[in-house]
């Protein structure tokens, strides 16, 4: 299957209210799968081709981990990581690049400030300039350094659409998702970016979620599961979502893509056609809680002036 290319034809999944009155509305789509792959519900167009964004991190570092990419779980969540650049994520990212005689200087993303406000903030005021390491893909980037290494690949080009790990990393973002990529553009952080649907991203992160012990998968999942302040932040929806709900693992990207799923495989993805982040938590929540998950576990990620709509009501 190959999603389609073409105008996405999102639905309204919130309104923002003032007063009791709609004051604004956020369109989108959203996908749920239950364990054995069937559609629990959707809304929207999931079937559309769309750029995953950050949330192709767990594919990429499954994809990694197949070539035979060891690392530890700290290791794998830094590596499968958009991070706000604390001093962890920074030494984390760090860690994989001394594990193979890198330095931050071989990094193929561009100098970056931290993610995070405070962060950042603390950074510009100490006098600190942008840095590779700093940037919110590193992780990824130091891990891709990294299976260079372990395949004897040359490192220079390793962004390069047709550079070995970047046709390994899409040929198993292709298997996972079970579609054929039908368009290859490049993310922010200069990495091939391959388009597919809500539901392939679905599917793939449920495979993920559960993966067999000692699999490859399983090292990705897990290292997100142990280390999910590695995955986003301290200051993060994505960290407090993981924490609050036992098992979970969850990725967001740019644009307000969205990726979640249970350990027993039900998984959701979802995107916000505005691309603003104010409704992606309101959702992912309002979905979760549709698919099962306790609501008062997701309780802290709902938002009184949020209401969603009637595509994403039980």
């Amino acid at each position: 299957m190959t999603p389609q290319e073409r105008d996405p034809r999102h639905v309204p999944l919130v309104h923002l209210l003032r007063d009791g009155m709609v004051e604004g509305v956020h369109h989108g789509s959203v996908v749920a799968l239950a364990p054995d792959g069937s559609t629990l519900f959707e809304a929207g167009d999931p079937d559309v081709a769309m750029y995953p964004r950050s949330t192709a991190k767990p594919l990429q570092a499954t994809a990694m981990a197949r070539l035979g990419l060891r690392l530890d779980p700290a290791g794998f969540a830094i590596a499968a990581a958009s991070h706000s650049g604390e001093p962890r994520h920074l030494e984390a990212a760090a860690a994989v690049l001394a594990s193979r005689g890198f330095a931050e200087t071989d990094l193929g993303n561009p100098a970056d400030l931290p993610y995070d406000p405070v962060e950042r903030d603390a950074w510009i005021a100490a006098g600190r300039q942008p840095s590779r390491l700093a940037h919110n893909c590193s992780g990824k980037h130091a891990a891709m350094l990294a299976v260079c290494r372990e395949q004897q690949w040359d490192v220079d080009g390793y962004l390069d659409p047709a550079h070995p790990l970047q046709r390994a990393i899409r040929e198993t973002v292709e298997e996972l998702t079970g579609q054929t990529v039908p368009r290859v553009a490049t993310d922010g952080c200069g990495a091939p970016l391959f388009a597919l649907s809500l539901r392939g991203l679905a599917r793939a992160a449920s495979r993920i979620a559960t993966a067999p012990e000692g699999s490859p998968e399983s090292l990705v999942a897990n290292g997100i599961r142990e280390h999910s302040d590695l995955v986003a932040g301290s200051r993060r929806d994505v960290t407090r979502l993981m924490r609050a709900v036992p098992g979970l693992i969850a990725k967001d990207g740019f644009e307000a893509v969205q990726l979640a799923a249970l350990p027993d495989g039900t998984a959701v993805a979802l995107k916000i056609a505005d691309g603003g982040d104010r409704a992606r938590p309101a959702v992912l929540a309002a979905a979760l809680a549709r698919a099962g998950v306790d609501p008062d576990l997701l309780a802290p990620f709902s938002n009184p002036a949020l209401r969603v709509t009637d595509a994403l009501a039980a």
